[in-house]
């Protein structure tokens, strides 16, 4: 097998904004050019996936940037034929990276005759060649267990914490973090506990799916700036309900801190309108131009710490180093000024 000098990327379309910020920022670090690799992937006229590799990659180390968000089978279908190409141009080891891992949120069995499409994902990306799996904030942890190769999942609130200890900069003794569901609350106690900030839960009920009955904020909320966290905002009707609620109970701010900006429908239209002074998304899934053009929308970049988990994954080196502050800060030195 031949040496392996660097790291190789290649993209499908779902997200090559993302795939190019990557590269860049492994360029820098790296001293070296670390571009994507040159490949068409295109469509026949039937719908059909076509991709072809123009460069050499036998013995290489490639890894995939491809999310599989919307169009969801498309950008799938994309990762599963790149991959193939691949394993059969004899690529020493497959990586995908995904920033955000579509099906997640069919992860168990609801109700009878139903699937688990989030385990029939895992078997569909196995099956096509790749032997490890790079993602971020994957809606239910377990998810990880569907598959037998190594899967790594990134977390969004040390960047979150970063943002927040830049924007909110004086003002951290009045914050306040709420988990909009009872099921999230894990995912904003980690956060609380990285900025030393208290801890709200926004508990819904619903009379049927799509339709919140009822919200009950648990916590005392008067007069704090309040922080929603969650994973995904699909189209918004929580988020923006969360909001009201919290304005209602005394809140004296509403912001949102969401790792997946799927914003779909009438989401951005909400949000706009809805009583949230911002709504602070990442760029796991490329932004449309709405969502760019929305006032009240922030969009924080996941490059610096996927590329670094990229390098850190070729140099078989700690990739949960990235959770803890002082390895984080760093990457993204020159972007956030940190203090209280």
């Amino acid at each position: 097998m031949p040496s392996v000098t660097e790291p190789k990327l290649i993209s499908g379309n779902a997200n090559q904004p993302l795939a190019g910020a990557i590269s860049r920022r492994m360029s820098m670090h790296r001293g070296v050019n670390v571009g994507l690799v040159d490949a068409r992937v295109e469509r026949f006229n039937d719908g059909e996936i076509f991709v072809e590799v123009f460069e050499n990659v036998r013995g290489e180390d490639m890894f995939i940037i491809q999310p599989t968000s919307n169009p969801a089978n498309d950008n799938l279908m994309e990762l599963l034929i790149i991959s193939d190409a691949l394993r059969r141009s004899s690529a020493a080891r497959i990586t995908a990276v995904i920033p955000y891992f579509g099906y997640a949120r069919q992860d168990r069995r609801t109700k009878a005759r139903t699937p688990i499409s989030a385990k029939l994902v895992a078997n569909l990306l196995t099956e096509a060649g790749i032997e490890r799996i790079l993602t971020m904030d994957l809606h239910a942890a377990q998810i990880q267990g569907f598959f037998d190769i190594p899967v790594d999942n990134l977390y969004a609130s040390p960047i979150f914490a970063l943002d927040i200890a830049h924007h909110f900069k004086g003002k951290m003794n009045d914050l306040m973090i709420v988990s909009p569901d009872v099921g999230g609350v894990a995912r904003a106690r980690e956060l609380a506990q990285r900025i030393n900030a208290p801890l709200s839960i926004v508990d819904k009920r619903r009379e049927k799916p799509g339709e919140i009955a009822e919200m009950t904020v648990i916590g005392d909320v008067t007069g704090k700036s309040c922080i929603i966290v969650d994973d995904i905002c699909d189209t918004a009707g929580t988020l923006c309900k969360a909001a009201e609620v919290l304005i209602e109970k005394g809140a004296k701010e509403v912001h949102s801190y969401i790792t997946h900006g799927v914003l779909s429908g009438p989401a951005v239209e909400r949000i706009t309108n809805s009583k949230m002074k911002s709504l602070v998304i990442t760029d796991s899934i490329q932004p449309t131009q709405p969502v760019l053009d929305a006032k009240n929308i922030r969009i924080v970049p996941t490059a610096p710490m996927f590329a670094q988990a990229i390098m850190n994954i070729w140099h078989g080196t700690s990739v949960s180093s990235l959770f803890e502050h002082g390895t984080l800060a760093p990457i993204y030195e020159g972007m956030y000024t940190v203090g209280a």
